[in-house]
């Protein structure tokens, strides 16, 4: 651990289930073991909604992705990537656009390893890089990727945050650091940059749904990893004064459905709050 990065590399933890490991499960994935397969077993008997909560927010993933590159952005950096699941970002990006690049980050050294397998096989390593990075430690992160020579610093970019804000992000003293994070990574990116976010939430959620995201939040506290919902304000405020595209803050099943493709997963709500989580996308002007 050196002074520059006060974040300790993450060991392979196969003792208790992974955040990362239980998603790729929700999302029908086969990158998981036992122990992220039972506790996700236990979450869905809770609250079933989870997994289509998780569906909808790879849905919203593949809309920002296309919505962007017919936009004419080339470069996405997927912070908190997770391990390989249908529809990864390179492979929504190349359907717009051949040429596009990708840099993948993620923290948990198992998806990093199956996040460079898959684009030993599938990808492209002259546009498409995987990092091990800490979310919490900007400026490392951000010279990992220029350090990449993928992408060009100087031309924007996309910057996407989704279903990993909610995961507590916190300092040695315990404390918070994700607003002051995100700051740092609006001062980073380039202007004409986006930054998109999805981020869980009890906030604007009806009965029973709240009850049963209240819930899963103590469960994940107790098993896997911290959880912090965060209101529709706050997850607003972590845009700063970036300008939202429309249709502003919303859920993740409402924005621009247009963009779906036949390959999006397909999952309807009774209620568009069911879905679980705020989304936005900013540009920085």
């Amino acid at each position: 651990m050196s002074e520059e990065n006060p974040f300790p590399p993450m060991r392979v933890e196969l003792g208790r289930p992974n955040i990362a490991r239980v998603y790729d499960w929700y999302l029908g994935g086969s990158t998981n073991w036992a122990i992220d397969r039972r506790f996700g077993q236990r979450v869905l008997r809770e609250t079933p909604l989870v997994r289509a909560m998780a569906m909808s927010n790879r849905r919203f993933l593949h809309r920002v992705v296309r919505r962007l590159s017919k936009l004419g952005i080339d470069q996405f950096v997927d912070v908190g990537a997770g391990v390989p699941s249908p529809g990864n970002t390179h492979a929504i990006a190349d359907e717009v656009d051949p040429g596009s690049r990708v840099v993948y980050i993620d923290h948990e050294p198992v998806a990093v390893a199956h996040l460079r397998m898959l684009l030993e096989e599938h990808g492209d390593l002259e546009r498409h890089a995987v990092l091990q990075a800490d979310l919490r430690d900007p400026g490392g992160l951000w010279k990992q990727v220029v350090g990449s020579g993928v992408l060009d610093p100087t031309r924007p970019i996309a910057l996407l945050f989704l279903a990993v804000l909610h995961i507590r992000q916190e300092g040695p003293d315990g404390t918070d650091l994700t607003p002051q994070a995100l700051h740092h990574y609006r001062e980073l990116l380039p202007a004409g940059s986006y930054l998109a976010i999805s981020h869980a939430t009890d906030d604007g959620i009806g009965e029973p749904t709240r009850e049963g995201v209240t819930k899963v939040k103590q469960m994940y506290d107790d098993w896997a990893s911290k959880l912090t919902w965060r209101s529709k304000e706050e997850t607003a405020a972590l845009f700063g004064d970036f300008e939202l595209l429309d249709p502003g803050m919303t859920w993740t099943s409402l924005w621009h459905p247009e963009d779906d493709a036949p390959s999006s997963p397909k999952v309807d709500f009774t209620d568009p709050s069911d879905s679980g989580c705020w989304a936005g996308v900013g540009r920085k002007t």
